[in-house]
């Protein structure tokens, strides 16, 4: 889909143990900005959740 932008907008995204926002915590966090002229901009952060992250996530993610 082409997007007409009159500025740039960003998408972020999180990843984390879990659905639990008592307990899980964050494991990834990206960001993708797009220009108005298409150029695009991506960072990408891995954190420590200072916890195990349950092998069925790290199924859905890949983070270990």
């Amino acid at each position: 889909m082409k997007l007409n932008l009159t500025k740039p907008i960003c998408f972020f995204d999180l990843e984390t143990t879990g659905i639990n926002i008592s307990n899980d915590r964050i494991v990834e966090i990206a960001v993708l900005k797009i220009h108005p002229n298409g150029k695009e901009e991506s960072h990408r952060w891995l954190v420590n959740p200072e916890m195990p992250i349950p092998p069925e996530v790290t199924a859905l993610h890949g983070i270990s």
